[in-house]
This record gives structure tokens, sequence and C-alpha cells, in this order.
């Protein structure tokens, strides 16, 4: 089982690397929400239930957010999140832990919805990935820690070499 989650691991950080390059915002959006969806199948597999809601969450929201931006689309979402978080705590007793991966999830919602900006987005994505760096190593997900030490460093190159294009 483990390879199996590792191998939807490895493939949802080839799409995101390939997602993180894109210019326009619903080419992201799209190849963002399938590394999503390959990404919240292996923190499933893993247990990492916090991880694999708010992935699933961020795919679905990927998707809508390609036609649909909005307050009430905004809403949804962060009560969604908050809706599975109040789940995972006070029902399910899980952990504190939970709290960074839903803070980035909560991130990664706004950034999607409310940025139309892709530069913008890849800013606020900087501390969301962070948290979910912290959240990957603590649960102890080696592609899901490679994941966002990917996507840093993508965010980081994109940022830099558009910074480079406008001097």
């Amino acid at each position: 089982m483990l390879l199996i989650a590792e191998s939807f691991g490895a493939l949802a950080v080839i799409l995101n690397f390939i997602g993180y390059r894109q210019d326009d915002i619903n080419r992201y959006l799209l190849i963002s929400a399938m590394a999503l969806a390959a990404v919240s199948t292996h923190f499933f597999l893993l247990g990492a239930m916090a991880a694999g809601i708010g992935c699933a969450l961020a795919c679905i929201r990927n998707l809508i957010a390609m036609k649909y931006r909005g307050n009430h689309i905004l809403i949804t979402f962060v009560l969604l999140n908050i809706g599975f978080l109040l789940l995972e705590l006070l029902v399910l007793e899980h952990g504190l832990l939970i709290l960074v991966a839903y803070a980035s999830s909560l991130i990664f919602t706004v950034g999607s919805i409310a940025i139309k900006n892709a530069a913008k987005i890849r800013q606020w994505f900087i501390l969301a990935e962070t948290l979910g760096l912290i959240y990957a190593v603590m649960v102890g997900s080696i592609f899901g820690t490679i994941f966002n030490i990917s996507n840093l460093c993508s965010i980081l190159y994109k940022l830099f070499s558009d910074r480079k294009k406008t001097i």
C-alpha cells in the first residue's frame, strides 16, 4: 500500500511542477487540480485525513474557480474547510497537527478564488506550501514532503524569473 501511496505522491509532484510554470490562470488551476487529486489520494492512503480532505476540496475548488469566482464560492469552500476541521478536531479527536493542514488549505482556498493575478497567488502560496511542508514532514509523507519542497522551489523560481523579465 505504501508503494501505491507514494506513486500517487510522485504523480502529484510531476503535475504540480508543470502547473506552477503556467502563466494562464485557468491552465494553472486545471493542472493543479489534477495534482491535488493525486496528492489527496496519496495522503488518504497514508491515513493523513486532514491533508487528504484539504487537497480533495482544493481539487474541486480549482475546477470550480476556472469558471466561477465570487464571494459565494469563497464562503462555501471556507465553510467546508472549517466544517471538516471541526469534525476532525471535535468528533474524530485528531490531534492539533491538523490545524497546520487546514491553515494551508484555507490560504490556498482564498488565493485560488479571490486572487486573479498568478504572481500574487504564488506569493501567498509560499506560506501555504511551507505549512504543507511542516504537515507532510510531521506525518511522515515522503512524496508529500518532496511535493511541498518542489512546489516552493517552483514558486520561487517562477517569481524570480518573472521579476528578472521586468527589470
